[in-house]
């Protein structure tokens, strides 16, 4: 069977090659013209006069337009229809695209765009949560709450109660590839549209609105992305748009791409958090409450930040069985940029909030933190099982409780919102991680070592994760793909999904070539086309795999189904006689290759063509209520990492990091352990070393990577061992395998909490660490352990 193999990423000798092609690699028509945006120099005002005429009197430039010469609607929004791709009189953010210059190379539209004379009123702009909050300036009315049980009461009833705010900074993308589209215009008026996006039917909807055609009249293709991490999930719609405006009226092929420092002014962010908390435990360090309040810093358009923010609130929880909790969620609107789709999409931050309060509970009281989470775990499912698979080993699936017989075993365990949590893991990861990485011992040598050094100090943290998978707008959980088996027995494929170096084509080809029992050789799969697969949801919510591999299998299905009834037919043998397997068809004792078969059939005339489709089941969520069953399952890991930190000077290093995560059935361990080699290094970066910075009049500084620090491969652990937990998903997933997008990346929270154990060791005091844990940061905690404060 091809699935569960570690094969290799489907493009891994063009990526090394470099004969890759992205968006900026692709041949263009001659004549192809260059797009840039003339961008606003303040944070917020209103526009008084827009002088252009040197802009378009420089050298190469065709055309330039500004909000009131486009010639439809003037929105990139992929929600609240408040984005206009060039601004209408207001200017809400320093970066936000005021004109657009359209010439005959990249160079030529740059230097345009920079001669614009643009004067603005100049009014105060909202650039901190303070701000925002002093100005009610909001993307709802009020806080979002949702709540289970009476926090407060329990809290004040508790033995112990601790209470603390601490800030979680955003995160730039810095996805390898930047933003970049080409529409190219059709004989019909129609247009064809390459973009670097996650969302090809969301870049097909806003192009379609902008050039004044139905959706059939645009089509979207997009091969691969060079990165994407959420940074192409919506904010790729101004540059599709602006080239689809621009070759509609010069009837030419148009390219955008935003170079790097553009690219970080005007796109968005991870949203930042402020969270501040207070929790009541037990003498035996048991939660009795906690009341989360969280301020959203989302930038000046709501983009997604509603679905961001709900979704860190539904992750304030993690893998703790929380009998009383309140979370409060504030959607703040300021002038910086719209912060954006990140991976993990607001988890991470829920997540971050809950892990500091285990870490702070755990220094109070006195107990090992490994041995608080693991009493405050939700209930695993008992040894009889409650759903699908067998925790170790087997593939014969565990019989299966009813619903009835769940609910009454699990009624406690239930989550903020409602949702029983029926397959829990992390009990037994947990004691496997710690055997494996020798958390005791080295705990212990950890101890011995801190008293011997003064200036160097260690630190070692443990962080579990539990991740809810589906989108939390219900209706985007569902994918199609279109399947052709050719009479030469060559397969060929499409779904929904998008590429960006995760590995999905791979992986969904290895699902097609298992259920037509054949060598992956024969599956090809082409470019993500809106006019092979409609409607496609976004490559995000770590639902690739998931939706477009059942998708896949549904056509593949199909299309097997029918040819098995063909071949039994002809070969007067019943349907169950007939066997896709070793790249060859057996039809009783008789065996002919796949592509005898192909032929066989196509010469029957039996269509060997079929579309597939899957939407996911058993979800129903109320957003506003904060109830029901918004995720299908949850993915589970968990992380040791130790670090050592330089009192004197807050400098650090990740010294080594042991992972155990939960991919379910994997479909192909090699990619998946990629994943979640690569997840980690990202999310230790969020934490620990990537700060975005604005000035007092709102410029971003960090805007290069001379001025942000993402993690190098010198960052990474000098010893890093991953490996996947043993297991299969209980739902019925594809081949009963988990999401690996988005969950790992929540396994860097054990660095940021390693830092804070390292400092700890350096006094009394709780070292209160705000993220990233920059060495500046650090160096400010190490003063307060200083100060005895």
């Amino acid at each position: 069977m091809s699935v569960a193999k570690p094969l290799p990423h489907d493009a891994a000798a063009l990526h090394v090659t470099g004969q890759a092609r992205y968006v900026d690699d692709i041949p263009t028509p001659k004549g192809t013209l260059h797009l840039a945006f003339g961008l606003a120099p303040i944070a917020k005002g209103t526009i008084t006069a827009m002088n252009l005429a040197e802009v378009r009197a420089s050298q190469g430039v065709v055309a330039v337009l500004a909000a009131d010469g486009l010639p439809f609607d003037n929105d990139v929004s992929p929600s609240a229809h408040d984005e206009p791709l060039l601004a209408k009189g207001e200017v809400h953010y320093l970066g936000q695209p005021v004109f657009l210059v359209v010439a005959t190379s990249h160079r030529a539209a740059r230097i345009a765009a920079r001669k614009g004379k643009v004067e603005y009123a100049e009014e105060e702009a909202l650039l901190t949560l303070e701000a925002a909050l002093a100005a009610d300036s909001r993307f709802e009315e009020g806080p979002r709450i949702y709540q289970k049980g009476d926090a407060s009461a329990a809290i004040s009833s508790a033995a112990h109660v601790i209470e603390d705010s601490f800030e979680i900074g955003g995160q730039e993308h810095f996805y390898l590839e930047g933003q970049a589209a080409l529409a190219l215009p059709q004989e019909d008026g129609g247009m064809i549209v390459n973009s670097s996006t996650q969302h090809p039917t969301e870049i097909q909807h806003k192009v379609a609105e902008a050039i004044g055609l139905p959706m059939h009249a645009v089509r979207v293709e997009t091969r691969r992305m060079g990165g994407g991490f959420g940074g192409k999930e919506s904010q790729g719609n101004a540059l599709a748009v602006a080239c689809a405006v621009a070759a509609r009226l010069t009837g030419k092929a148009c390219k955008m791409r935003y170079d790097r420092d553009d690219d970080m002014t005007i796109t968005g962010k991870r949203h930042a958090f402020r969270i501040s908390y207070r929790a009541g435990f037990d003498a035996q360090g048991r939660i009795q409450g906690i009341e989360f309040t969280h301020l959203v810093n989302c930038g000046w358009a709501q983009d997604l930040s509603l679905p961001v923010a709900d979704r860190a609130m539904l992750h304030a929880d993690n893998a703790y069985a929380i009998p009383a909790i309140r979370i409060e969620s504030h959607r703040l609107k300021t002038n910086l940029q719209s912060a954006t789709a990140y991976r993990g999409f607001g988890g991470p931050q829920g997540m971050v909030g809950v892990e500091r309060v285990m870490d702070h509970a755990a220094h109070v009281l006195g107990i090992n933190p490994v041995e608080l989470r693991v009493r405050n775990y939700y209930d695993a499912p008992d040894a009889g099982g409650t759903a699908a698979a067998s925790s170790k080993g087997g593939s014969a699936p565990r019989p299966a409780a009813s619903p009835r017989d769940i609910s009454e075993k699990l009624k406690d365990n239930t989550t903020p919102y409602g949702m029983p949590v029926t397959d829990f893991e992390l009990h037994e990861m947990t004691a496997q991680l710690l055997e494996s990485s020798g958390y005791a011992a080295r705990r212990a040598e950890i101890a011995a070592w801190n008293a011997k050094n003064e200036r160097l100090k260690r630190g070692m943290a443990f962080s579990p994760v539990k991740f809810g998978i589906s989108f939390t707008l219900t209706h985007l959980n569902q994918a199609g793909a279109l399947v052709h088996v050719y009479q030469d027995g060559s397969i060929h494929l499409n779904h929904g999904g998008t590429e960006m170096g995760q590995g999905l084509f791979q992986k969904v080809a290895q699902v097609a070539a298992a259920r037509f029992g054949v060598d992956q050789a024969r599956v090809k799969i082409t470019a993500t086309d809106t006019a092979k697969v409609p409607n496609t949801s976004a490559t995000a919510a770590s639902s690739g795999s998931d939706l477009n591999g059942m998708a896949v299998k549904a056509a593949c299905d199909t299309i097997r189904d029918r040819m098995a009834a063909h071949l039994a037919q002809v070969h007067q043998q019943p349907i169950s006689a007939v066997a896709f397997e070793g790249d060859k068809v057996r039809i009783g004792s008789e065996e002919i290759s796949f592509e005898a078969a192909a032929m066989l059939c196509y010469t029957g005339r039996i269509s060997l063509s079929a579309t597939g489709y899957y939407k996911t089941p058993s979800l129903e969520w109320d957003r506003i209520k904060g109830a029901g069953r918004p995720f299908f399952y949850f993915a589970y890991g968990a992380a040791v990492t130790e670090v050592v930190v330089d009192r004197l000077t807050g400098e650090n290093r990740i010294l080594r990091t042991d992972i155990l995560h939960d991919a379910g059935a994997s479909l192909n361990p090699a990619l998946d352990i990629g994943q979640v080699e690569g997840a980690y290094v990202q999310g230790a970066g969020w934490l620990t070393t990537e700060e975005l910075v604005w000035d007092d009049n709102g410029r971003l500084r960090t805007h290069a990577p001379s001025t942000y620090k993402i993690p190098a491969c010198s960052d990474r652990p000098d010893v890093f061992n991953v490996a996947l937990y043993d297991g299969q998903n209980r739902e019925d997933t594809i081949y009963r395998s988990k999401a690996v997008g988005e969950p790992p990346f929540m396994l860097g929270i054990s660095a940021w909490l390693a830092l804070s154990d390292a400092v700890a060791a350096c006094g009394d005091a709780y070292p209160h660490l705000n993220a990233p844990a920059t060495a500046e940061e650090i160096w400010r905690a190490l003063g307060t352990q200083r100060d005895g404060v």
